[in-house]
């Protein structure tokens, strides 16, 4: 069973991130304060759990969440900042975006930029651990998938639809048969024979996350 705070004396926001290892399209994050009676007994890391199963969850979550909020940073500032800003900045916008001004910030992961002098504590596989983060996890999932279907529709021979951005065969395949399109991270040097660099890049930008305070 996932706990449902970290601490109970401050109003606590979960944070997470969706789509920071994908060859295109934004990285999106959710921030979500719940209510102390929250429960649903499939809330999960949004990894484990089904496509089906995790929108009937972002439903839950939007019904009975006290607040939330999604936000996301496209490729070309990714490109411009780089990933691990761009997912920082993303939490941040989604926090800002929230009705509740939480006064403690649950991370998941082990690195994160402190967001105007509000105490945060980073949680490595903090969506398998605490409620808000997982369900911050769904929402930012969800709304990311959902975004990248649409954008499949521009450029359908990616099949994004499926993927959703991620470094398929089928996406590679893709790649090396169109090149790139704008929506592409081009700073993650993923064009025809660079494949393999960029396996060994995104390894390396996904290392890093040790707590920043």
């Amino acid at each position: 069973m996932l706990k449902a705070f970290h601490q109970d004396v401050l109003i606590e926001a979960g944070c997470d991130e969706a789509g920071r290892g994908c060859y295109a399209g934004p990285v999106f994050a959710a921030a979500v304060v719940l209510p102390k009676d929250f429960y649903h007994p499939a809330l999960n890391d949004s990894k484990q759990v089904n496509p089906a199963l995790r929108e009937e969850l972002r439903l839950f979550i939007e019904q009975n969440a006290i607040s939330y909020a999604v936000a996301m940073v496209d490729n070309d500032e990714i490109d411009c900042i780089n990933i691990l800003k761009a997912s920082f900045k993303a939490m941040h916008l989604a926090i800002s975006r929230l009705m509740v001004q939480p006064e403690y910030l649950l991370i998941d992961g082990n690195r994160f930029t402190r967001y105007t002098g509000i105490p945060h504590q980073c949680v490595i596989k903090g969506d398998g651990i605490y409620a808000s983060i997982a369900a911050a996890s769904i929402l930012a999932k969800t709304g990311r998938d959902a975004y990248m279907s649409q954008l499949h529709h521009e450029f359908p021979h990616y099949n994004w639809q499926r993927n959703k951005g991620y470094g398929t065969e089928e996406h590679r395949k893709a790649i090396e048969q169109h090149g790139l399109c704008k929506y592409h991270r081009r700073s993650f040097d993923i064009a025809g024979g660079q494949m393999e660099l960029f396996e060994t890049n995104i390894t390396i930008a996904q290392e890093p996350r040790q707590s920043l305070q």
